[in-house]
């Protein structure tokens, strides 16, 4: 990568700080032998104040228009409140990842692929000839994110090698919150952020699973799932962990595709 390109200082910095959150999260809570760890006050605090930060240097670098799959060109202007919408996608999906992780392999393999199909955008996006053909936005540097993307799809592997059931070792918050927050970032500088959404919509699924279990039982004390996030829920119905992370990672691919597919279909 080019170390002078203020996107990839942007997506390290998110990298970086969310893994240090995580790290200092899971440190509390082995050091104090119980699951609390960090106030989630205090860990939200954090992560938004280094996503504004990192949504703002890649605001510098290129712009804030907002543009959505199917639609070709920028759709509206967010000015400031970029700011605000980058930083909002890059802590909501790194939160998912983190939520995500709760089976052997299941928040890995996912990651990987999405980190593969942004390995594709963020080349594209990165390359005047492509972006005009595809109706994409063209965001120059961009591209470098290839790299991160690639070295994201590599570091994987090496740890599912370990986080293969029965895990050796887990991702934790260190590494859940870094990844997610890293694709995150990386959507925000590609200006794919809805594309995200689709790719990686089985984060998606498992953080909105967790919202309508809290939103649904504190207003009616009843509970829309078995046990949220959803993975557990199917687990509750009698399904074994490996056929829940394998099923998992068939649909992360499947809406994976749906999202590159959003590429042409402009």
């Amino acid at each position: 990568m080019d170390l002078s390109n203020p996107y990839v200082w942007a997506c390290l910095l998110v990298t970086a700080g969310f893994g240090l959150i995580g790290f200092l999260d899971d440190y509390d809570k082995v050091r104090k032998a119980h699951h609390a760890g960090l106030s989630g006050k205090t860990r939200l605090v954090l992560e938004f104040l280094i996503a504004g930060f990192a949504t703002w240097l890649i605001v510098q670098a290129s712009s804030s228009n907002l543009y959505l799959p199917f639609v070709q060109g920028p759709v509206l202007d967010l000015s400031w409140f970029y700011i605000v919408f980058g930083a909002f996608v890059i802590v909501a999906f790194g939160n998912a990842v983190n939520l995500t992780d709760g089976l052997d392999g299941l928040a890995t393999m996912p990651v990987i692929i999405a980190a593969l199909a942004f390995l594709l955008i963020s080349y594209l996006v990165g390359n005047a000839r492509f972006a005009e053909y595809l109706g994409i936005p063209h965001v120059l540097g961009v591209g470098d994110l290839s790299v991160l993307c690639l070295a994201i799809v590599g570091a994987g592997l090496a740890f599912l090698w370990f986080n293969a059931p029965p895990a050796a070792v887990f991702m934790g918050d260190t590494g859940s919150l870094a990844l997610g927050g890293a694709l995150g970032a990386i959507a925000v500088a590609t200006h794919h952020e809805f594309v995200l959404v689709i790719v990686g919509g089985l984060f998606v699924v498992e953080a909105l699973s967790v919202v309508i279990q809290v939103f649904v039982y504190k207003r009616t004390g009843r509970r829309v799932f078995k046990m949220a996030p959803i993975h557990h829920h199917f687990e509750h119905i009698g399904w074994s962990e490996a056929t829940v992370v394998i099923r998992f990672w068939i649909i992360s691919f499947v809406l994976a595709l749906a999202g590159l597919s959003t590429l042409k279909l402009r």
